[in-house]
């Protein structure tokens, strides 16, 4: 039996991979000769399979190797043919971003293929679950056939994958987006602080376990000034997160100085921090902290 696998890139790692298994081949009466052909853009991998052992048939060896092969080649879609294929669908479908852009979309994709939004599939069980999908259809057609070309069978058979990618990559492009939105966002409330007249010295910033924040002032009495409370209530009524309020009554009350008692939120931290910049301090441990 004589196998042909044919592709225009990552030739190399398909060929490392057989050789590395022919001791094992060996030992299990199998025998494979591997030639190297190219062809044009391609290079074809001829694989000779025989069979030295009396106790199994020739049959069973052929099979064992094309689930070999199918295996290494699907492990060679993931590892090496998913980014490029990424980078096409992005090229294609998101032409009009910058390459900067494209980049870090891409690797929004390959994150979000590694844990995928309200599943509990991540890591490495979504990268077998893709693999899985992948080998089923390459023994499905080994099955049958002894001549296979990758970058074919990628575009003709592995339409589902293929969709899989691409639904990935809008969702990522969607992620990618609102980032960009917060972060000008954040760059703007920045830039409206740095040029705000401070109205007090200090104010401490504690966020509650139960949810909610309250602020205190030097004295650490709690602020309840009458022009907090027409915010509160227009950014509660456009159901605004509680760092949004947070952000907005800091940005009303416009401190110089901010000490944050945030046990139990540091995201929140975070986000003050990169509003307020050098303003902010990040209490180490007090009693309102607990």
């Amino acid at each position: 039996m004589i196998i042909s696998v044919g592709s225009t890139q990552h030739i190399d790692y398909l060929k490392s991979r057989i050789k590395k298994a022919l001791r094992l081949f060996k030992n299990s009466g199998l025998k494979i000769n591997v030639e190297e052909r190219p062809a044009g853009e391609f290079t074809f991998l001829f694989c000779q399979v025989t069979y030295t052992k009396d106790n199994c048939s020739l049959a069973d060896g052929q099979a064992f190797f094309r689930y070999f092969l199918a295996d290494v080649i699907a492990e060679l879609i993931l590892n090496c043919w998913e980014k490029v294929l990424l980078w096409e669908i992005v090229r294609e479908s998101y032409y009009y971003f910058s390459e900067d852009d494209k980049k870090v979309i891409v690797e929004h994709i390959m994150q979000y293929l590694s844990r995928r939004e309200g599943c509990l599939e991540q890591g490495p069980i979504n990268y077998l679950r893709r693999k899985n999908k992948v080998l089923q259809k390459l023994l499905g057609f080994l099955h049958n056939n002894n001549h296979l070309v990758i970058d074919g069978f990628i575009k003709f058979r592995l339409k589902d994958y293929l969709s899989e990618l691409r639904d990935a990559s809008d969702k990522a492009v969607d992620d990618f987006l609102i980032e960009r939105e917060y972060e000008e966002f954040i760059q703007l409330l920045k830039h409206f602080v740095e040029v705000q007249e401070p109205r007090t010295d200090l104010v401490h910033v504690l966020l509650k376990a139960e949810g909610g924040f309250k602020l205190f002032d030097a004295q650490m009495k709690v602020i309840r000034s009458d022009y907090l409370e027409g915010f509160i209530i227009d950014l509660v009524d456009r159901e605004a997160s509680c760092e949004d309020l947070l952000i907005s009554a800091l940005i009303t009350v416009a401190p110089k100085k901010i000490i944050a008692h945030l046990r139990y939120n540091d995201n929140a931290f975070e986000t003050i921090k990169s509003v307020f910049t050098s303003r902010v301090d990040k209490c180490p441990g007090c009693s309102l902290c607990k």
